[in-house]
C-alpha cells in the first residue's frame, strides 16, 4: 500500500472507491490499524471514496515524535487530507479517531462534511490510567496487555473466536509498544470539553 509524508509523519494509506465520488476518511480506534475498516469500506465503496489510514506508530506508519498530541493525530489526517488533493471528506472515527475527528473539526473545520463518533469521548480521565498503560507496554510489550484489550472488544462467548484470536496477534505483531504508549499519552492529555462547542459539522454520536 502507498505511504505519503504528513506532518512530519509517514501514514500508510488506502484509498478506493470512484474517483469523483464523495469521500469518507475512516480514522482507526488505539492499537488497530486500518485493516479495522475492511467491512465498512467493502460495503461503501462502491458509492464512495474511501480512505483509510494507520495512525501514526500503529501499522505500516511510522512514529515521528514520542511524544504526541491529539491536535498532531489530527494534523496528521489534516494534511494527508491534503496531500491527496482531498478539499472536503466525511470523516468517520472509533474511539482514539473519533478524537481525533473532533480534534480535526475544531482545527480545520473547511475539511470535514459530516462527522460520525463512534465510542469515544472528548475527555478521558484519569491522566493516570493511560500513563501507567504506556509504560507497562514500554517495560513489557503489547503482549502485556493483549488480553486485556481482547476481553474489553469481544463478548465472553466470543472471546476465543477467530476474529478475537486475529485481533490479539495483530495487536502483538502489528503495533508498536512506542506507538501506542505515545497515544495512551496523548488520551491521557487530551480535554477537548471547550473546543467540540465550535463544531459546525452535521454529527452523528454513536454510544
Amino acid at each position: 500500500m502507498p505511504t505519503i509524508a504528513a506532518n512530519g509523519a509517514e501514514l500508510n494509506y488506502a484509498l478506493e472507491g470512484p474517483e469523483h465520488a464523495p469521500v469518507i476518511a475512516f480514522s482507526n480506534s488505539l492499537g488497530t490499524t486500518m485493516a479495522m475498516w475492511d467491512e465498512q469500506v467493502a460495503a461503501l465503496r462502491d458509492e464512495f471514496r474511501c480512505l483509510r489510514y494507520d495512525t501514526r506508530g500503529h501499522g505500516r506508519s511510522n512514529l515521528p515524535a514520542k511524544h504526541s498530541t491529539l491536535d498532531d493525530l489530527a494534523g496528521d489526517l489534516a494534511a494527508l487530507l491534503d496531500g491527496l488533493g482531498i478539499g472536503r471528506a466525511h470523516v468517520v472515527g472509533l474511539s482514539l479517531g473519533g478524537m481525533t475527528g473532533q480534534a480535526l473539526a475544531t482545527l480545520r473545520p473547511d475539511l470535514v462534511d459530516r462527522l460520525v463518533l463512534v465510542a469515544t469521548a472528548a475527555h478521558v480521565p484519569p491522566k493516570d490510567l493511560w500513563i501507567d498503560r504506556a509504560a507497562m507496554v514500554r517495560a513489557k510489550g503489547m503482549e502485556a496487555i493483549a488480553d486485556n484489550v481482547v476481553q474489553r472488544w469481544f463478548t465472553p462467548p466470543s472471546q476465543t473466536s477467530e476474529g478475537a484470536t486475529v485481533t490479539r496477534r495483530r495487536l502483538v505483531e502489528e503495533i508498536s509498544a512506542e506507538g501506542y504508549a505515545a497515544c495512551c499519552e496523548a488520551i491521557g492529555a487530551m480535554d477537548l470539553r471547550d473546543r467540540i462547542g465550535a463544531i459546525r459539522s452535521p454529527t452523528l454520536v454513536v454510544s
